[in-house]
């Protein structure tokens, strides 16, 4: 009998083209696909949470299938990661009821983006967050960051590229800490469009060098003009941390007073 199985996946997304199959590119969404298959000698297709672009990575990316595969989730787990790439690993694995959907089912998700402020970049952090050489105001981050909050339409905060019709999304929470050169930016909201989370980390970071007015954040939205917004920061930086499918787990998650530390990557 067919089961509806849940994934959670992590992966460095470093050396791949992104979450979603591509002609000729190498994609987490393929590897784990085909490692399915050669294990389990049945195909089957991942539906994901969302996209994740090349070079983004996931902390908790949730995809969903539909198997015929008569193995308990624990041994499904333990299988597929003796065969997946060591930049690829399934945290955990769940059968769900027949209506769960990884995507439809989702009502909001957090990110972090890492931005590392320094003249000369990490031999460790390199590959997780986007190096800004130049000194950032962080009290006006903090002060223009506090705009975000709320329901608003992002026209101006989402790439060339997309087909969604409909851009207004609700910014549950926006945190920024600091530690030492390190600058994490938090972000839960009950979507996101193309772009829009490294748009918002790229207009922090304009607002840090003093390009942009931490003033001006609700100008800048309202106005829906990507022009007004500053750049796309670097996919390295971001992560996916969360999805939510419980109205419970989000208000949790918005209601907690700290950001987690730069451990949450270890």
């Amino acid at each position: 009998m067919e089961k509806n199985y849940k994934l959670t996946i992590a992966y460095k997304g470093t050396d791949y083209s992104g979450w979603q199959v591509q002609p000729c590119q190498r994609t987490v969404q393929e590897i784990v696909e085909e490692t399915f298959k050669s294990m389990f000698k049945s195909e089957i297709k991942l539906s994901a949470s969302g996209r994740t672009d090349a070079g983004v990575h996931a902390l908790a990316q949730v995809a969903n299938f539909r198997s015929e595969v008569k193995i308990p989730p624990e041994k499904l787990v333990q299988a597929l990661n003796t065969k997946l790439p060591g930049d690829i690993r399934i945290k955990d694995c769940s059968i769900m009821d027949e209506e769960f959907h990884s995507r439809y089912s989702a009502i909001g998700k957090t990110y972090l983006y890492y931005i590392y402020n320094s003249r000369i970049n990490s031999p460790f952090w390199k590959d997780f967050s986007y190096m800004v050489p130049y000194s950032l105001d962080f009290d006006k981050m903090i002060l223009a960051a506090e705009g975000f909050k709320g329901e608003h339409n992002f026209l101006g905060f989402m790439s060339t590229g997309s087909s969604v019709k409909d851009t207004v999304r609700t910014i549950l929470d926006i945190k920024l800490q600091k530690h030492d050169n390190m600058i994490i930016m938090e972000i839960t909201g009950n979507g996101f469009l193309y772009n829009m989370v490294r748009i918002i980390a790229g207009t922090l970071i304009d607002i840090g060098r003093g390009r942009i007015s931490a003033e001006d954040i609700k100008e800048i939205i309202d106005s829906k003009d990507r022009n007004r917004g500053g750049h796309t920061a670097k996919a390295k930086g971001l992560f996916l941390k969360r999805v939510y499918y419980k109205e419970e787990e989000i208000f949790q998650c918005t209601s907690k007073k700290t950001l987690d530390t730069l451990g949450s990557l270890l």
